[in-house]
């Protein structure tokens, strides 16, 4: 009630008293700051901590969860979406092949139907096809030897016409030459006989013209000969010479033609062959693969393990996730079920970016349970990702933090996937070192300090630092044991110090153990 009363009177004064007001409080506080550094602040009611000496332990306390080492998760491998028919129940403990998840098929038994009579009818056609290749094969080889038959026969038809036939025929008509020759001299001398006896009148008259028609005939059946000779070499053996050529010009291009059908007729229902061939095995393959799928419907253990519905993990890290169920509906490649191997264990942590540069692959690392208390373990960290958690970034951009694994040694009796866990990372440990807290460390015109309580009054002393446990910091050098230093070390004049706890942390983030 004053508060407000102290307001309103304030909003009531001219601006020249507000800010007359405003300057002597900037002022007043400005004063209060030049007394603390300059050591004139007294520091009755300020928490202080005493130097202490003893041993320390930087390590890195996160929280996390238990999980197996190797674990083997499971998928729907069916293709679309199916419904689950049969579900094992979580936490079920189950032997290598044992039936886990059961998925409708009925749907893929439909097409396997299918799959099968259209690979009958491919199976069919590919045996049509393979048949018909033999006989065009056959009738190819059969056309070919028949065009190659006619073509020998006409070039030896050529042959023979030009060498045995023509010349014969020549020399026939010359023989007919001779003869009718032949034959008009022994006419022609007769008839001289004859007119010389049918002077003398040995001969009649009728005899002598006999004689006289057997020579003209003689004569006629010679121009005859000649005439046959003459037309056979003139005109008879041209044309029967280029009948014969083109006849055999004829039937090598006929070869041609037919060896090249022939050829394209095999090339046609070889190509038909393969063209069936491929579709049989197309559908061979399309059967194999719904009988695959079918296969794919019943989900068995590939290994001995504890049954962990892969919803239950996603809830675990999510929180949104339905629980996996009988009758619900899964997609494709969705994880179904996980069996972890009892036989391995590790602990999940994530560890935040200031920790980062401490925390090593090999650094001892004891865990504790919270379902088993009073039991601890020890494991060494194994991986630390190289990339900050997308999940953790997604919902809070400002937070970085790397999953690491830490795998445990020793009985993990008692232990099971999903528990939650401490780990506490063992940085260094120190038999007797001197610390302070890490808020009373800041920093001071680029200088770590602590302000020491001399009396009622404030010192500020640069000191060495190594490295913390996000408690504690040790302290190398500037500071003794028991001085009192103030917890709370405040603000130097224009903000020339930083969060007191960032700048500890930076600092000894930067000190290694070894170093």
């Amino acid at each position: 009630m004053m508060r407000q009363t102290w307001k309103a009177w304030i909003k009531r004064q001219p601006a020249w008293v507000r800010w007359l007001l405003g300057t002597s409080a900037l002022a007043l506080v400005a004063i209060l700051a030049l007394r603390l550094f300059a050591g004139d602040l007294k520091t009755t009611d300020e928490p202080t901590f005493a130097a202490q000496r003893g041993p320390l332990t930087i390590s890195v306390l996160e929280s996390g969860t238990i999980q197996a080492q190797n674990q083997v998760t499971l998928k729907n491998e069916v293709e679309g979406r199916t419904t689950i028919l049969y579900l094992i129940k979580e936490g079920t403990r189950v032997k290598a092949k044992e039936l886990l998840v059961e998925l409708d098929a009925s749907a893929l038994q439909d097409q396997l139907i299918d799959r099968q009579i259209k690979l009958q009818n491919a199976e069919a056609d590919f045996i049509r096809s393979r048949e018909t290749l033999e006989v065009t094969r056959n009738q190819a080889k059969s056309d070919v030897e028949r065009a190659e038959l006619a073509a020998r026969f006409a070039a030896e038809d050529l042959t023979q016409y030009q060498q045995g036939e023509y010349p014969k025929e020549i020399k026939e008509s010359e023989s007919r030459i001779a003869l009718a020759q032949e034959e008009l001299r022994r006419a022609e001398e007769k008839l001289e006989w004859s007119k010389v006896l049918f002077k003398e009148k040995y001969v009649s008259q009728t005899e002598l013209q006999a004689d006289e028609l057997a020579g003209k005939k003689a004569q006629l059946d010679l121009e005859l000969a000649v005439s046959d000779r003459d037309l056979l070499r003139d005109y008879s053996y041209k044309r029967k010479l280029a009948e014969l050529k083109s006849e055999a010009r004829q039937t090598r291009m006929a070869l041609e033609r037919a060896r090249r059908k022939a050829s394209a007729d095999v090339v046609q229902a070889e190509a038909d062959l393969r063209a069936k061939q491929s579709e049989f095995q197309r559908e061979q393959s399309k059967l194999d693969k719904v009988k695959d799928q079918i296969a794919k419907t019943s989900i068995t253990a590939p290994i001995d393990g504890m049954v962990v519905y892969a919803t239950s993990a996603e809830r675990h890290r999510r929180g949104n996730a339905e629980p996996l169920a009988e009758g619900q509906e899964v997609r494709e490649r969705q994880d179904l079920i996980i069996l972890p191997a009892t036989d391995s264990i590790m602990a999940e942590v994530k560890i935040h970016e200031s920790s980062l540069e401490k925390v090593t692959v090999g650094l001892p690392v004891r865990v504790t349970v919270d379902a088993l208390p009073g039991r601890s373990f020890t494991g060494k960290v194994a991986t630390i990702a190289l990339l900050p958690d997308a999940v953790s970034i997604w919902l809070n951009p400002d937070l970085k933090v790397y999953n690491t694994e830490i795998h445990l040694e020793g009985s993990s009796r008692g232990l099971r996937t999903g528990m939650s866990c401490q780990a506490e990372i063992l940085i260094e440990e120190y038999a007797d070192s001197l610390f302070v807290p890490v808020q009373a460390v800041t920093k001071l015109n680029g200088k770590l300090k602590v302000f020491v309580v001399d009396g009622d009054k404030l010192e500020p002393r640069e000191v060495q630092i190594g490295l913390d446990n996000n408690r504690m910091v040790k302290i190398d050098g500037g500071l003794r044991e028991g001085e009192r230093v103030l917890l709370n070390p405040p603000l130097a004049p224009g903000g020339a110090n930083g969060a007191p706890r960032t700048e500890a942390a930076k600092a000894s983030a930067d000190k290694r153990p070894g170093q």
